[in-house]
């Protein structure tokens, strides 16, 4: 229990969440692992550089999160770092295409939830 305590004194969390974001969670959750750990300005380069549709929506996330660490908890965007990322399952959108012979395929959109958590750095 000393330890738990320990943890929650070290300073604010900030949290910030995206819902019903039209990417597909195995995606996004390619790139909420790369950058889980890293400090804001780091994430924000390596966002900026990557190839992948969901690094776009993560990057305007953790800004969105350090513009909350700024304005609401007078922290350095700077000086955070990215405790927790993580990306849920939303709900899938269901649309049909259709195919030879009459017939008709089912075509899923799935949508993801993804939250983040900033820590000032150590």
């Amino acid at each position: 229990m000393a330890e738990r305590n320990g943890s929650e004194s070290d300073g604010p969390v900030v949290r910030a969440s995206a819902r019903y974001v039209r990417v597909a969670p195995r995606k996004a959750r390619l790139v909420a692992d790369q950058v889980r750990g890293l400090t804001v300005p780091q994430a924000r380069t390596l966002l900026e550089f990557s190839a992948r549709g969901a690094s776009r929506e993560i990057a305007k996330l953790i800004a969105s999160a350090a513009a909350n660490a700024e304005n609401n908890h007078e922290l350095v965007a700077e000086d955070l770092r990215i405790a927790d990322i993580h990306v849920d399952e939303g709900p899938t959108l269901k649309r049909w295409r259709a195919r030879a012979r009459g017939r008709a395929t089912r075509i899923e959109k799935r949508t993801s939830h993804v939250s983040v958590a900033l820590t000032p750095t150590d």
